[in-house]
This record gives C-alpha cells, structure tokens and sequence, in this order.
C-alpha cells in the first residue's frame, strides 16, 4: 500500500517533478471546510498551494439526503466519478490532499477516494501550516483549470458500517467514537437532534491523534492509544463522528497504527435522526 502521509519538501519536490518518485503524477486538493465556516473558498483564494484544486466538501464529497441519512451522505459514485475527473484526476495518479485545519476535514476526501479504489491518495502531515512554515510558495486565486481526467471509481475499496449493523457491532467489536468528549457524554449537542452516543461505544477524540503541530503522532504512539482502548488482534475496530468527517480523520490514525478501520459513514447525525434507536449518555464506562 503507498504512504498515507507526505512531507511539505516530498510534495514540494513531486509538485516541481509533475509526479512522485513512488507513485504517479501529482494531484492536489485544497479541502478547507468548518462546520462554523463550511466554505473555504475565500481562504482558498486568498493562498494555496500552486496547482491545488478547491474541493467543496459539503457538494463534492457529499450529497443531499433526509436528516434519517445524516448530514454528509456520501455522494453516487458516478458523482464522484464526474467530480474527479473535473480535477484532473487520472488513474495511476496520486492525489495528496490538505486543509488548514490538522487535516480534520481533508482525511473525508482521503477516506472516500480510497474507498472509491483511488489506491494513492496521501495527506499533507501537518496540512497547510507545514507548508507554509517550509517557506513554500503559495499560489493566490483560482488554480488553471485542469485538464479533465478519465479516473474510474468503484466504491468498496474499504470496509464500512451500515446502519443497521452498528448495534451489533458496538456488542461485538470496538466502535470508536471520534466526537469531543462533551459531545460524547450527552453534555452538548450543537447540531444533531439527540445528544449521547451509540450504546457500547467508546470514546477516541480524534484530536488526540495529532501533536500541537497538526502532524500525526508516530504509529507506535497511535498503536499504543488504540490498543489501550480497546484495539487488538481479531477485535473489528469501527469508527463514528457526528456526519462521517472526522471519522474519516480517526480512520487515518488507526491506519498508520496499522488497523483496518471500518468507517460508519452516516455516524450520529443519522443515528440520532432515528428515534428508535436508543441513546447512551455519560462517561465512557471503560
């Protein structure tokens, strides 16, 4: 499997090339989204890295549903079949993405690309702020518009958790919950209807897997923190946030600590949008 990471300088050096030394040629997205700030065009505009596509992640990497499907269902992979091919993106390319925001919200284009069969997609470690602070230049505007590709998606690459197989699975296997505690606990709920987590699961806030840096700690570190919660040999590990982003984010870290993640897309949004559905509140018994 190709690196999940790439440095400023190796993106820096593929971006000059056209292409890595150990993968394909080069492409970039910019996928800067907040749920306080959903468009990042503004920020966008005003810097990027030279050649980077912007990536609306509420339009591209999603698509309108019922609040019963959540807030982020993924799109019809012919969306993002069509969406791809508008960034230029071919097979056998390898496509780095980043935000400005310790790649919270880019890990949903890494996650979805990889389970759409696009077998090398990479995150800036450190998003943007490490570029920025190599001193690399920075491109102001729209990027030129590529050249439209000819990539073809199949979703499956990567396992994930339907709806009605989260219950079982939280009895089961381990599901992660990748929400800041508060929100885990029932304390607050500033977006979706109900506030609490799914019955069985544990809390893993996603934050924790980066350093004051924005970069990722080390695999053994990530291990450690895995396995302290729960993880190991024979143990399905599952991952749930509020709408599928970070999730995306903890399937990263649990994939450099060297686990197979299965990402429930619809997470809390579409859980708590399902009154059947019971509500567990408090801390994490464990």
């Amino acid at each position: 499997m190709p690196g999940v990471l790439t440095t400023p300088a190796e993106l820096d050096a593929a971006v000059r090339a056209g292409r890595f030394p150990d993968g394909g040629p080069v492409r970039v997205l910019d996928v800067r989204w907040r749920l306080d700030r959903p468009d990042g065009r503004p920020e966008y505009r005003a810097g990027h890295i030279p050649g980077a596509q912007y990536v609306d992640l509420d339009h591209d990497l999603a698509a309108p549903g019922a609040p019963t499907d959540g807030r982020h269902p993924l799109p019809p992979v012919e969306a993002l079949q069509q969406t791809a091919r508008r960034w230029g993106i071919d097979d056998g390319d390898t496509v780095v993405v980043y935000d400005d925001l310790n790649n919270l919200s880019s890990a949903r284009a890494w996650w979805l690309l990889r389970y759409a069969g696009v077998a090398d997609v990479r995150l800036l470690d450190g998003s943007l702020r490490a570029w920025t602070d190599a001193g690399l230049a920075m491109e102001t505007g729209d990027a030129a518009t590529p050249t439209p590709g000819s990539v073809t998606l199949v979703y499956g690459a990567l396992p994930v958790l339907a709806l009605d197989e989260v219950a079982a699975f939280a009895d089961g296997g381990l599901l992660l919950d990748a929400r800041a505690g508060e929100r885990y606990r029932g304390e607050v709920e500033p977006i979706d209807p109900r506030a609490g987590h799914v019955p069985g699961a544990v809390s893993a806030p996603t934050t924790e897997n980066v350093g004051a840096d924005g970069r990722f700690h080390d695999p053994e570190a990530l291990r450690a923190r895995f396995t302290a919660l729960g993880a190991a040999p024979g143990v399905e590990v599952g991952v749930s946030c509020g709408s599928g982003v970070t999730a995306a984010h903890q399937a990263v870290a649990l994939t450099l600590a060297g686990f197979t993640p299965r990402v429930f897309p619809g997470s809390w949004s579409q859980w708590s949008n399902h009154p059947e559905l019971p509500v567990a509140t408090g801390p994490d018994p464990r």
